[in-house]
């Protein structure tokens, strides 16, 4: 099943929140997490990017850019046993790119009881998603 999110209005034009639906990016995303994301972005080899699926280009879509090649970039989820991504759908043109993830915001599971248990997630709950050049090399390794 492919890797969903659903965009939700943004604050700023160029800034948006994306939900991910599916476990594609696992263990950097989980279902549930928040993207925040900004449109139109530069994209390198290992952002975290929203793209429109390529042969249904209604289904937004969360990868790993690895490289550029002939036709555009090169896409894999970064959980090894999900295999829907560019070796299935091949290079993503650039107009199906739609936006680059900035941060990771992992919502709380389950009830936060104590100021302690509630201060751990909070400290935990953000991330950004930087572009992890070793994942990106290993990944064009494969």
């Amino acid at each position: 099943m492919p890797e969903q999110v659903h965009e939700r209005g943004g604050l700023l034009r160029a800034f948006g929140v994306a939900e991910v639906y599916n476990p594609s990016m696992v263990p950097t995303l989980r279902p549930g997490d928040q993207l925040v994301v900004q449109y139109g972005a530069t994209v390198r080899p290992g952002d975290v990017v929203v793209l429109r699926h390529p042969f249904r280009q209604e289904l937004l879509i969360v990868k790993r850019v690895v490289e550029r090649r002939d036709g555009g970039w090169w896409v894999r989820g970064d959980n090894p046993y999900v295999e829907h991504d560019s070796r299935e759908f091949g290079a993503i043109p650039d107009e199906l790119v739609i936006a680059r993830a900035w941060l990771r915001v992992r919502p709380p599971r389950g009830v936060q009881r104590s100021p302690r248990a509630l201060a751990s997630w909070a400290l935990s709950s953000v991330r950004t998603v930087r572009a992890d050049r070793s994942l990106s090399r290993r990944l064009r390794a494969r």
